[in-house]
C-alpha cells in the first residue's frame, strides 16, 4: 500500500469519527464529473491527493478547524465552495491589485476571521499555505502552513498542527513567492 493510500485510510477513519462544528454527517464523495467540472472552472488540475480526498472521503466537512470546503455547490448549503472562493478571491484581486490572489492557490479550509488554508496547486508537493490578512498588509499575509498536503493532513491526524499546539513562541515561515506569483497579475491590471 502506498503512503498516500495509508494516509487516505487514516483520514477516512478520522473523518468518519470527528464532525467539525457539530456537522451531523460526512458529505458524500464527489464523482469524477464534479471533479472535472471544478478543474475546468479553476483552469488547473487539483493535486492527486487533494482530488482523492474529494473523490474517496467526502465533499468537504472534515479536517482541521471548520473542515475542508466543499468542491460542489450542492454539498453543504450556504457554505462557499473551494472553487467559488478561489474565483471570488481572484476577482477581488483584480479590483484591488495590492491584494491580488495568486494563480493556482486554492483555498481549501476556512480558519475563521478571514483566514484560509490553501493548497498551492502549482507546487509539486502541493504546499499548504496560510492566508492571514488581518494585520492588513498583503506582503505579510501569506505563510507556509505545511511543506506538503500530506504533511498538513498528518499534522491534523496527529494533533501536531500549529492550530493544535498554540505555542506562544511559534513563528510561521513567510511564503516568499507571493509577490513573484502575483507580479504578472498586478502588471496586467496596471
Amino acid at each position: 500500500m502506498t503512503e498516500n493510500a495509508q494516509l487516505l485510510e487514516r483520514v477516512a477513519a478520522k473523518a468518519a469519527a470527528v464532525r467539525p462544528w457539530g456537522r451531523p454527517s460526512l458529505p458524500e464523495p464527489v464523482d469524477e464529473a464534479v471533479l472535472v467540472q471544478a478543474e475546468a472552472a479553476l483552469g488547473f488540475p487539483l493535486p492527486a491527493l487533494l482530488a482523492d480526498l474529494y473523490l474517496r472521503i467526502g465533499d468537504g466537512g472534515f479536517g482541521p478547524e471548520y473542515g475542508l470546503l466543499p468542491l460542489s455547490d450542492h454539498s453543504q448549503a450556504g457554505e462557499p465552495t473551494a472553487v467559488s472562493q478561489y474565483l471570488a478571491n481572484r476577482e477581488s484581486g483584480r479590483q484591488d491589485p495590492d491584494w491580488a490572489w495568486p494563480e493556482g492557490v486554492l483555498p481549501i479550509a476556512h480558519r475563521g476571521c478571514a483566514m484560509y488554508a490553501c493548497v498551492d496547486c502549482r507546487s509539486p508537493q502541493a504546499s499548504v499555505l496560510l492566508f492571514e490578512p488581518n494585520p492588513g498588509d498583503p506582503d505579510h499575509a501569506w505563510f507556509v502552513d505545511a511543506p506538503s498536503l500530506a504533511e498538513w493532513l498528518s499534522a491534523w491526524l496527529d494533533g501536531t498542527g500549529w492550530y493544535d499546539v498554540m505555542d506562544e513562541g511559534l513563528t510561521l515561515t513567510p511564503w516568499t513567492q507571493f509577490r513573484i506569483r502575483t507580479a504578472t497579475h498586478k502588471t496586467a491590471t496596471a
